[in-house]
C-alpha cells in the first residue's frame, strides 16, 4: 500500500468536482430547449471518470492520500467505474423524457447529478468516518433537490419533502452512530478504529457498551440507505412521486455507493465485532425478503412494485454479506464479498433497461406508472418488449440471465457455510424468490397477452434505442458468459481485505 500519492489518489474527484462546475458555467450561454452542448459535455465527462477509474482499478494498486482519509483500492475504483457509466446511461435514457416535462430550463438536472455523482465518489473512497458522512450528505442533498426538480408538480414536491424529513432523520442515526463510535475508540480512521477494537478495552478509549450503541445506530443508518426493513418507509413514496428519470438516478447508480460504505464501515471498519452486526444484518435480510415480495404482489403501480421489488433485492444482497462473515479469510470470503457485489452491480444493469422502457413509454401529459400501461406492448414495439421482458426475467432470476448467476452466487456462497443456519437462509431466500417470480412474470403476461391500452406511438432517438439494445443484451449476455464479471469483483474484493 502505498500512502505518499497525496493527489493522485483523488484525482478521479478532482477532475469530477472542475467539470461539474465547468458545466455549469457553460450552460448560462445554451440556449437550445434540451441543452445539447450541456448534455454532450456531460457525457463526455462521465465517459472520461469512467476510463479513468476503470484504469486505476485494472492496476491492481492500493493507494492513500490526505494522512490516511481517503484510499484508493480497485473495489472503490470498479464501483466508481460502474456508477459513472451508470448515470451515463440514465441521462441519455432520460434526457427527452425531462425535456418534455421542462426539467431542463436551466441545466440544474446536469449539474446536480454530478455533485450526486461526486458524493458517491466521497462515498466509495472514503477511509475516514467524517469524509464517508461529507459524501453521503453531498449525495443527499442533490437528491433532495432532483426530486423537487419538478417545481409545479405536487406529486414531487410532496415525495421530496418526504426524503429530506426521513433522510435528516436516516443522518442523524448515521452522525451520531459514527460520533459514539469515535467516543469509544479516540479516532475517525477506519483502519485505528478496527485496532482500537480488536485490541479489547486495553485499547478503547471508552466504554464498549459506547461502542456498541454506535454499532446499532450505524447499522440503522446504513439499512435506511440501502432501502432495507424497517427503514425502507420512504423507498415506494420516493419512487412513485419521482419524476421517473430522478427515480432511475437514485435507484441506479447511488446502490452501487450505499454498498461501498457498507463495506468500508462494516468489513474494514468494525469486522471486530462481526458477530455483532452479523446477527442485525441477518433480520434486516430476512424482513426485507419477506416483506418487499408481499407487498410487491398487491401492487398496480408499477414504479411502487418496482420500489418493493428493490427492497427484497437488497435483501438478498445482504446475504452475500453474512456469506463473507462465515467464509472465513482469504479466498472464501473474497468470493462471497465478491458475491454481493456482483449481485448488486447486475442489479443496478437490470434496473437502468427496466427504467429506460418506462421512460420510454411515457410522453408529455402522461406517465407510465402503472402495470396496466404496458398491456400489449408487444405488439407496440417487439424491441422494447423483448427488453423489459428479460430484464423482468433477470430479476426474477431465471437462467440464462445475469440475475440467475446472481442469486446463485450468493446462494453458493451461503451454503458454502457448515452451519445450519445459513443453510437455512438459502431455503428462505429460493422460497421468497419463487414468491417474487409472481409479479416479475405478472408483467410479463401483460405485455404479451394483455391488449394494448395505448395506440400513441413510441417515439426514442438513435442514441436511446442502441444503448437499450445493449443494456438488454449485457444482461443477457452477463448471464451466459459471467465469469469475467465475477473473477473481477472477487480480485477487487481480495485486493480489499488482504
Amino acid at each position: 500500500m502505498n500512502d505518499n500519492l497525496g493527489w493522485v489518489v483523488a484525482y478521479p474527484e478532482i477532475l469530477l468536482l472542475v467539470m461539474a462546475c465547468v458545466i455549469a458555467l457553460v450552460d448560462l450561454f445554451v440556449k437550445s430547449p434540451l441543452r445539447g452542448a450541456t448534455h454532450v459535455l456531460t457525457l463526455l465527462t462521465l465517459a472520461g471518470l469512467a476510463l479513468l477509474t476503470g484504469v486505476y482499478a485494472s492496476s491492481g494498486q492500493v493507494a492513500v492520500g490526505f494522512g490516511g482519509m481517503v484510499i484508493s483500492d480497485p473495489m472503490g475504483n470498479w464501483l466508481k467505474c460502474f456508477a459513472s457509466l451508470a448515470l451515463m446511461v440514465t441521462l441519455v435514457y432520460g434526457r427527452a423524457y425531462a425535456g418534455s416535462r421542462d426539467m431542463l430550463r436551466g441545466g440544474e438536472l446536469f449539474s446536480l447529478s454530478l455533485y450526486a455523482l461526486l458524493g458517491m465518489f466521497i462515498m466509495i473512497s472514503g477511509h475516514n468516518l467524517l469524509v464517508i458522512y461529507l459524501g453521503l450528505e453531498l449525495l443527499t442533498l442533490s437528491s433532495y433537490a432532483l426530486v423537487a426538480l419538478r417545481r409545479d408538480d405536487e406529486q414531487a414536491t410532496e415525495a421530496a419533502m418526504k426524503y429530506f424529513v426521513l433522510g435528516a432523520l436516516a443522518s442523524g442515526f448515521l452522525l451520531y452512530g459514527m460520533s459514539l463510535i469515535y467516543g469509544a475508540t479516540g479516532t475517525l480512521d477506519l483502519a485505528e478504529v478496527v485496532r482500537a477494537i480488536a485490541g479489547g478495552e486495553q485499547t478503547l478509549a471508552g466504554s464498549p457498551r459506547v461502542l456498541m450503541l454506535g454499532l446499532v445506530f450505524l447499522v440503522a443508518g446504513l439499512a435506511f440507505k440501502l432501502g432495507v426493513v424497517p427503514f425502507h418507509m420512504w423507498v415506494p413514496d420516493v419512487y412513485h412521486g419521482a419524476p421517473t428519470a430522478i427515480t432511475l438516478m437514485i435507484g441506479g447508480a447511488p446502490k452501487l455507493a450505499a454498498f461501498a460504505i457498507v463495506i468500508r464501515l462494516l468489513v474494514q471498519g468494525l469486522l471486530p465485532m462481526v458477530v455483532d452486526w452479523q446477527q442485525m444484518l441477518a433480520v434486516l435480510a430476512v424482513m426485507s425478503l419477506l416483506i418487499g415480495n408481499l407487498a410487491a404482489i398487491a401492487q398496480t403501480s408499477l414504479k411502487r412494485m418496482l420500489a418493493f421489488s428493490t427492497i427484497a433485492q437488497m435483501g438478498f444482497m445482504l446475504l452475500g454479506l453474512l456469506a463473507g462473515v462465515s467464509g472465513g479469510q482469504g479466498g472464501n470470503m473474497a468470493n462471497a464479498y465478491g458475491s454481493s457485489m456482483f449481485y448488486m452491480v447486475s442489479y443496478v444493469l437490470t434496473t437502468l433497461g427496466t427504467f429506460g422502457v418506462i421512460m420510454l413509454l411515457s410522453r408529455k401529459g402522461f406517465e407510465s406508472d402503472n402495470i396496466s400501461d404496458l398491456a400489449g406492448l408487444n405488439q407496440r414495439s417487439p424491441l422494447y418488449a423483448g427488453v423489459m421482458a428479460v430484464c423482468m426475467f433477470s430479476l426474477a432470476g431465471v437462467p440464462p440471465l445475469v440475475g440467475f448467476y446472481a442469486k446463485l452466487s450468493v446462494l453458493q456462497a451461503l451454503l458454502a457455510s457448515p452451519q445450519p443456519f445459513y443453510i437455512a437462509l438459502a431455503v428462505f431466500a429460493v422460497l421468497m424468490s419463487l414468491i417474487g417470480a409472481f409479479y416479475y412474470l405478472r408483467l410479463v403476461k401483460v405485455m404479451y397477452f394483455d391488449a394494448p391500452t395505448q395506440t400513441a406511438p413510441i417515439e426514442a432517438g438513435a442514441d436511446v434505442r442502441a444503448v437499450l439494445s445493449l443494456n438488454g443484451a449485457l444482461v443477457l449476455g452477463l448471464g451466459i458468459l459471467p465469469g469475467g464479471l465475477m473473477a473481477l469483483c472477487a480480485q477487487a474484493i481480495a485486493a480489499l481485505i488482504v
